[in-house]
């Protein structure tokens, strides 16, 4: 692969490290949500995940106490309640956090395994392929893998996500050194 932009290796991303220089801190996200949330929302502490455009709440509901408390139908209910019932609440609790963190808010919750997100966001990512990679995408469409090059594209994205889990949390750690490094570096 030719590099056209200089001397020296291609490097990927913005100079200077992650991509988040224009949105607020939000390393304290989890802290603040464990604050700010009803202590009879969820069984435990809720998993809050944070990336440049959204934060993604999600916490264990309690589980049904009936005879038929495993069946799709009882978690489906339990859910729907739990959804209808913190509504406003937890619309606040997003406003909240979007003016703190520069960020929108999702919620969902998880029950006996089953996860559900309600509304969250789906952003757009522009990116150009050259053919090989477009073929690829095409593959996918074409065999009923997916509905378009779009859908291919997510499809390719979360599998590579789930066979590399580990190898991009030991990234994200490296990378959440270098900040730390940084920010404690000379000011100039």
């Amino acid at each position: 692969m030719r590099n056209t932009q200089g001397p020296g290796p291609r490097r990927f991303g913005r100079p200077g490290g992650w991509q988040q220089a224009d949105v607020p801190d939000a390393t304290d996200a989890a802290e603040w949500f464990a604050g700010r949330l009803p202590d009879d929302w969820f069984t435990g502490p809720a998993t809050v995940e944070v990336d440049r455009e959204e934060i993604v709440v999600v916490g264990e509901l309690p589980p049904v106490e009936s005879a038929d408390s495993g069946s799709e139908a009882a978690i489906d209910g339990r859910i729907s309640r739990f959804r209808e019932t913190t509504r406003g609440d937890r619309m606040r609790i997003a406003d909240e956090a979007e003016r703190r963190y520069g960020r929108k808010v999702a919620w969902g919750v998880s029950l006996d395994g089953h996860k559900t997100l309600f509304t969250h966001l789906a952003v757009p990512v522009m990116t150009r392929l050259r053919q090989p990679e477009r073929k690829v995408l095409d593959t996918l469409v074409d065999a009923g893998v997916a509905r378009s090059r779009s859908d291919a594209l997510m499809w390719t994205v979360r599998l590579a996500g789930q066979h590399s889990e580990q190898w991009l949390a030991e990234l994200r750690e490296a990378m959440a050194k270098v900040d730390e490094l940084r920010a404690d570096g000379p000011q100039i």
